[in-house]
């Protein structure tokens, strides 16, 4: 058993996080960790690893560990052959220890148990091959190979694919992966799950990819409480069971809440009716003793108070059923509009490969300030992309071939090279970039409901949002009310991500455009986001490496870069 982990609880200050999560995890098993943004996924990773203490249970590892977080903050100086080097330091040490213990071995005296066990970690590490491994990782997740490349030149996703290759060369006991198709195009996807498959040892995984656990889930933990207020760990291999299941155990929990919203009505009504009786209809006739109007009245209240124990003994506590998306009514059109002419359209767009253009809204399409820059980010010549009333278009293609470029043409964002943009008056676009905007100063430090105002002034003052058409934060069942009076810098990466989801959706926008929208959403949010794109009237343009996605989007008219 590489992981057993009893009754565990972990709390940042004032805040509980996880409670009672138990799991095991040994050779061959490959857990799939799901839940809402903000259930703690990211967190019971950190706990696992042994980077965050937790404030109950026991966590027992056995073996090696190796880590894939979502981010990957640099040493200054730090480069590619570094990592790799670092990775393999295990790997090369017990390669050492091998040659020398080979090398010095007594036929006639040596221990063979001694030499047995050395060879048995280096064939278990595969040593002779890591260099390879390595190499093909690489290559295969589309990272860069140079080794003297500094870490801080790469991009998010560009440093997050290095890392990912040099853990998976690693061949640890333990592999501890935080969403790791993000910043992955298909056959990377693919290559990952091939090594997923055939990986020796166990494997934990926080992922909202919903083809990734079809393919390779062994069991399934899900952080979201059940309604006895504890994370499920469904024992069936695959999403598809899961999403059964969990589907069946959603609709209990309406249905009994429902139920007992309308008992505790039911409840209330009777109270007020028996003690308005007792106050303002029950009136002895004029002339009656007193001592046999108090009687009556001690009878009254005792009934009552009898009818308060029997409705209050019958009761019983459930909690509020989670949050469900609820998609705004967009517009396809406005007055005056005709069907036959597009939204939005961008002919032979050109831009060239100049950082800087659109900070923080490109990740993987524009390298860090300091990176060697060549050729163009997108170039279509003779390229026509028009976006109709109600249009569709799906985006696809591999890492660094300009999708999210071409979702910033059609924003606006990014200035064109070569070719011409238009859009028709008066249409309101709203946008979910890949790793959403840059938020000015100060912005971090407000609550969401604060910066959702903020926002919605701001086009009032800009005059692109109408004032009949707004759509409240609170109204979406994105965030809780908890969660939008937090600071924006407290909020998880996953519950940002429902952020500029909402901001995207607050000018009721007559055409959306996102890329990767699947990136930190939790997978309930994921379904139910994919269905109200199917039926919305609003254009719609989605870029993804999301396979599941890709799917569910297979009769929209596609674009391959």
């Amino acid at each position: 058993m590489h992981l057993a982990v009893d009754d565990l609880s972990f709390s940042y200050p004032g805040r509980p996080v996880l409670s009672g999560v138990s799991l095991r995890v040994g050779a061959g098993t490959r857990l799939g960790v799901v839940g809402e943004n903000g259930t703690g996924k990211s967190t019971l990773l950190g706990v696992l690893a042994g980077t965050l203490t937790p404030s109950g249970g026991e966590v027992r590892r056995q073996g090696s560990l190796a880590v894939v977080e979502q981010e990957l903050v640099p040493l200054p100086g730090q480069t590619v052959g570094d990592l790799v080097r670092e990775s393999l330091a295990t790997v090369r040490a017990v390669g050492a220890e091998l040659d020398a213990v080979t090398r010095d071995f007594d036929h006639e005296h040596g221990s063979l148990a001694e030499l047995s066990d050395v060879l048995a970690r280096a064939e278990h590490l595969a040593v002779w091959d890591a260099d390879r491994r390595v190499e093909v990782a690489l290559s295969r997740l589309g990272a860069c190979r140079d080794p003297h490349r500094e870490l801080a030149t790469l991009s998010v996703g560009e440093r997050y694919r290095v890392r990912l290759a040099c853990r998976l060369a690693e061949r640890s006991d333990l592999l501890l992966l935080d969403e790791p198709t993000n910043h992955l195009d298909t056959s990377g996807i693919d290559f990952l799950t091939g090594e997923i498959v055939a990986w020796g040892g166990g494997i934990v995984m926080v992922t909202h990819d919903r083809q990734l656990l079809d393919d390779v889930a062994t069991e399934i933990l899900d952080l979201d409480p059940a309604m006895d207020g504890k994370p499920v760990l469904y024992g069936q291999p695959g999403y598809l069971a899961y999403r059964f299941a969990k589907n069946q155990a959603l609709h209990r929990w309406r249905q009994r809440y429902r139920a007992e919203r309308k008992r505790a009505e039911k409840l209330a009504e009777r109270l007020d009716a028996s003690y308005e009786g007792l106050s303002d209809e029950w009136r002895p006739a004029k002339g009656s003793q007193k001592h046999r109007r108090a009687t009556h009245a001690r009878i009254h209240v005792k009934a009552a108070d009898r009818l308060v124990q029997k409705l209050e003994a019958e009761a019983i506590e459930v909690p509020v059923p989670p949050l469900e998306l609820r998609f705004p009514d967009l517009l396809a059109m406005s007055p005056g509009w005709s069907p036959d002419h597009p939204l939005l359209e961008v002919r032979s767009p050109r831009v060239a490969a100049t950082p800087g253009d659109a900070p923080g809204d490109l990740p993987d399409d524009v390298a860090p300030a300091g990176a060697p820059v060549t050729g163009a980010r997108l170039d279509l010549p003779g390229t026509r992309i028009a976006i109709p009333p109600s249009g569709r278009l799906l985006i696809t293609g591999p890492n660094g071939s300009g999708k999210s470029t071409l979702l910033a043409a059609l924003a606006g964002t990014v200035r064109l090279d070569r070719g011409t943009r238009t859009v028709a008056e008066g249409v309101r676009v709203g946008i979910v970039a890949q790793e959403g905007p840059a938020l000015p100063a100060g912005a971090e430090e407000r609550t969401g409901f604060e910066e959702y105002a903020q926002e919605a002034l701001d086009l009032l003052s800009a005059g692109t949002l109408d004032p009949d058409h707004l759509v409240p934060v609170a109204f979406l069942g994105l965030l809780t009310e908890e969660d939008l009076d937090r600071p924006l810098r407290e909020l998880s990466a996953g519950q940002r991500r429902r952020f500029d989801l909402a901001r995207a959706l607050l000018a009721v926008p007559h055409v959306l455009l996102l890329d990767e929208p699947t990136n930190h959403l939790s997978i309930d949010l994921v379904d139910e986001l994919t269905q109200a794109l199917r039926v919305t009237p609003a254009a719609v343009v989605v870029a993804t490496h999301d396979r599941r996605m890709r799917e569910d989007f297979a009769d929209w008219p596609t674009l391959e870069l």
